[in-house]
């Protein structure tokens, strides 16, 4: 099992897998009202077997090389997570994602860890454009995305179902000579 340091508070990353399952539900249980009205995911896990179904599902997208999820854990505690919803080598995209519990709100934990997804992505497997879309209301995804250095690319307007509602869902992106050259800087700074 591998684990990726994200700092020096001792949250690590790694991934989240259908053996994690009853963690993971005890995680989405603790945290289902705080991420459960922008993130679908709080309502895809609502028991062991639909948390596992779940995971497996990502098992089976990282076996066709389609998707990722990884957990982000703090003090030994699942506290979140971080994803690729969809990989495609072949046109160079891929969406991330995340959910992050409210206790562990403010540490930086999702911008540092899908910082470690980017870089995995581009530099590693040659993704051209890495893509973010949170629902319209959520301030707190989209300030992720400002603080990554993304470009608002527009509003996919009630483009998303989610309890009944359809919602409006911002596009943000950064393309892989952006990544870099932010990437590059920081470290001249």
């Amino acid at each position: 099992m591998f684990a990726i340091s994200l700092g020096d508070d001792g949250a690590k990353l790694r991934p989240l897998e259908p053996w994690n399952a009853e963690e993971y539900l005890a995680h989405i249980d603790r945290s289902r009202e705080y991420i459960g009205p922008y993130v679908a995911l709080a309502d895809r896990a609502t028991d062991l077997a639909s948390a596992r179904a779940f995971l497996q599902s990502y098992a089976d997208k990282a076996a066709a090389d389609s998707g990722r999820i990884y957990g982000i854990w703090l003090d030994g505690t699942l506290v979140g997570g971080v994803l690729f919803k969809s990989f495609d080598t072949y046109f160079g995209t891929c969406e991330v994602g995340c959910w992050l519990e409210r206790a562990a709100v403010g540490r930086g934990l999702i911008t540092r860890a899908i910082r470690v997804l980017i870089d995995w992505a581009v530099e590693e497997r040659g993704i051209h454009r890495v893509e973010w879309l949170p629902a319209a209301a959520n301030t707190a995804s989209i300030n992720v995305a400002k603080r990554l250095g993304m470009v608002h690319d527009g509003v996919l307007r009630q483009s998303h179902p989610h309890r009944g509602v359809r919602r409006d869902m911002e596009v943000w992106s950064v393309l892989a000579p952006e990544w870099r050259e932010r990437r590059n800087s920081a470290g001249r700074a």
